[in-house]
């Protein structure tokens, strides 16, 4: 794209959602309520940042959408999904943790591989799908490169490959650039932000980044912790694509000074708990 405009897989809100949170609450077992009635539809082509303080369950939910944990009251639905024979849904789910999660031991070629692996995909089959996943993320010349030789957003990098070696409907992201500096964290926002509007996946993110929410997102929805719940859900209705630029513009100034006041309106219900 070369021109302002608003993203090609901006969700139309008469469809039905891709993935429907209802009434979800999850409580551990040591008794701490992670989430309490948390209510949240996500339509195709979004992009969604779930801002919120530590320990406000942002994680938890995206463990639970993934299916990684079960939530104790409510549930999770795909009404556009299809289902297997027990009627249970089949999205096409991945998950880049905040971690890169590497296997030092093996090459970027053979961990991106690894999702394909367990599909019971050889590797020669597999070839052409890792290549083509290292591409979109950069990566095609370090094929043969193991973990250790590559610095940290590269690591990051490969593990964002090996989320989309599977070419997912939703791509679900725990603060996956919270570890690096700010050079590379802008670079990578930047990279994700063209495979999302190239690709048109639906993207969930963990952040506890304001600026970071406002410049990646369609949407913020703001949590509040103790226990986890929606408290804000914030359009963020500037146009795309988004640059540098736009990280001095007065309409992101604007938006940040939004979410900040949300964020910390979301952290005075907590004290008032």
């Amino acid at each position: 794209m070369t021109s302002a405009t608003a993203h090609p897989y901006a969700p139309d809100l008469s469809m039905k959602p891709l993935v429907s949170l209802g009434g979800i609450s999850k409580v551990f077992s040591n008794g701490t309520t992670a989430l309490q009635n948390m209510n949240l539809d996500i339509r195709q082509g979004e992009f969604v940042s779930l801002l919120g303080p530590s320990g406000c369950g942002k994680s938890t939910v995206l463990r639970i959408i993934a299916g990684l944990g079960e939530p104790t009251t409510g549930a999770v639905e795909w009404p556009t999904s299809d289902h297997d024979a027990s009627g249970k849904a089949l999205p096409e789910i991945s998950f880049v943790f905040q971690e890169p999660t590497l296997m030092p031991w093996a090459t970027v070629f053979n961990n991106v591989w690894l999702p394909l692996r367990l599909k019971g995909i050889s590797k020669a089959a597999a070839r052409d799908q890792v290549l083509e996943a290292l591409a979109m993320v950069g990566l095609d010349k370090f094929s043969e490169a193991y973990p250790r030789e590559l610095s940290g957003g590269m690591k990051m990098r490969v593990s964002i490959a090996r989320a989309l070696v599977t070419r997912p409907k939703i791509l679900l992201m725990d603060e996956p650039f919270a570890a690096l500096d700010e050079i590379t964290r802008f670079k990578l926002n930047n990279d994700l932000l063209h495979l999302w509007e190239q690709f048109g996946w639906t993207v969930i993110f963990v952040t506890h980044s304001v600026f970071e929410s406002v410049y990646l997102s369609s949407r913020i929805v703001v949590m509040a912790a103790r226990p986890g719940r929606v408290v804000n859900d914030m359009p963020v209705e500037a146009p795309y694509p988004r640059d540098d630029a736009f990280r001095t513009s007065a309409i992101y100034n604007d938006y940040c000074r939004e979410a900040s006041a949300a964020l910390h309106a979301a952290m005075e219900a907590n004290d008032h708990l």
